[in-house]
């Protein structure tokens, strides 16, 4: 565990040195006072700053609980499950993660430079119909305040909270924003347009979509079996590697079962054909929607051997888990953007 804590605690410090510096949260703490020690970790849902710094440290571990807002509702409550059960410690305690978060993420906000390549990745005129958005070179972001927002695996509205709606508004480059003490999806870095090969090890991986907890669950290629004692108490599940919150598709045209994962491709293009999307069944009138964080498969798609059927971004990060999608399973940009550090073609994707 403590060389688990060690290693988060690098990795943050070396990504917040980047770009960002983390702080207390504006306004905590007054001009002439010593902050306050803080309560022990206790056992409960954690709130306040604990929350924010719970969620961070779930991201960072690899357990996603969706959009970091610090109102820790379902999927932080999943994501905990899940990083209870890959360290062996009850599913429903807070304990022990609330005591990792605080050693992990001693601050759970950073003061954020807005980066100058924003300007590449911003249309402040973007079309909302799909006929103007195929006339695009890119689905970029509308605003600097979105562009941040998903940097930072947030919402639009918590960075708002945090710093004002007005101020957020009016950001250009090298302002300046609070904003959770996360490592940034920096997707002028990150989003290289690669088409990503098979690889041993993360090719014999299972990925298994559970569409009814809206959860993307990642595990080694032979997990071992885990023995839960009579006293509830259970080893480290090690073969579980990584959890997402998800959309899955809409229940009419959601395929079970299990498919290999055939191809990962980020920055893809997108066939818009409403008849397709209505009934599963292709015209011959279709649009192509350029790529973009703004697209509706986001950055990255990973299609499986049932066709058209894969996993994707989304230009909708707050809607994960709560809205349909037509028929793929939809994650975060930040969250589908590290699959291919997690699987790869070959693997197993088994719907369930």
């Amino acid at each position: 565990m403590k060389l688990l804590l060690t290693l988060t605690t690098l990795a943050m410090t070396a990504a917040s040195l980047a770009e960002s510096t983390p702080v207390l949260r504006a306004g905590a703490v007054g001009d002439h006072d010593a902050p306050a020690a803080p309560a022990p970790p206790t056992d409960e849902r954690p709130t306040g700053e604990d929350a924010v710094r719970v969620q961070i440290f779930l991201s960072q571990s690899m357990f996603g609980p969706g959009v970091i807002d610090g109102k820790p509702g379902r999927f932080t409550e999943l994501a905990a499950h899940s990083w209870n059960e890959r360290h062996g410690h009850p599913l429903d305690s807070w304990l022990a993660l609330n005591t990792a978060a605080r050693e992990a993420v001693p601050n759970a906000y950073a003061t954020a430079v807005v980066p100058e390549a924003v300007e590449d990745w911003l249309d402040t005129t973007l079309p909302t119909s799909r006929s103007g958005q195929a006339e695009r070179r890119r689905m970029s972001y509308r605003s600097v305040g979105e562009f941040m927002a998903e940097r930072y695996h947030a919402s639009l509205n918590f960075l708002n909270e945090l710093n004002g709606a007005s101020a957020v508004r009016a950001l250009g480059p090298r302002d300046t924003l609070i904003v959770p003490n996360v490592t940034p999806f920096r997707i002028e870095k990150e989003v290289t347009g690669a088409q990503h090969e098979r690889a041993d090890v993360l090719s014999d991986r299972h990925a298994v979509v559970d569409t009814r907890m809206n959860q993307l669950r990642i595990f080694e290629a032979s997990p071992r079996p885990v023995i839960v004692a009579e006293d509830g108490s259970r080893p480290p599940n090690e073969a579980l590697v990584a959890s997402f919150p998800i959309t899955p598709g809409q229940e009419r045209f959601i395929e079970y079962g299990s498919f290999e994962l055939r191809n990962m491709v980020e920055m893809p293009w997108w066939r818009f054909d409403q008849q397709f999307l209505d009934t599963g069944v292709r015209s011959e009138n279709a649009l192509n929607i350029p790529p973009g964080p703004n697209s509706p498969v986001g950055v990255i798609w990973c299609g499986t051997s049932r066709s058209g059927i894969g996993l994707h971004g989304t230009d909708e990060p707050e809607t994960i888990g709560r809205a349909r999608s037509a028929g793929c399973i939809r994650l975060s940009n930040w969250d589908a953007i590290r699959l291919p550090k997690l699987i790869r073609p070959g693997a197993t994707i088994e719907i369930r």
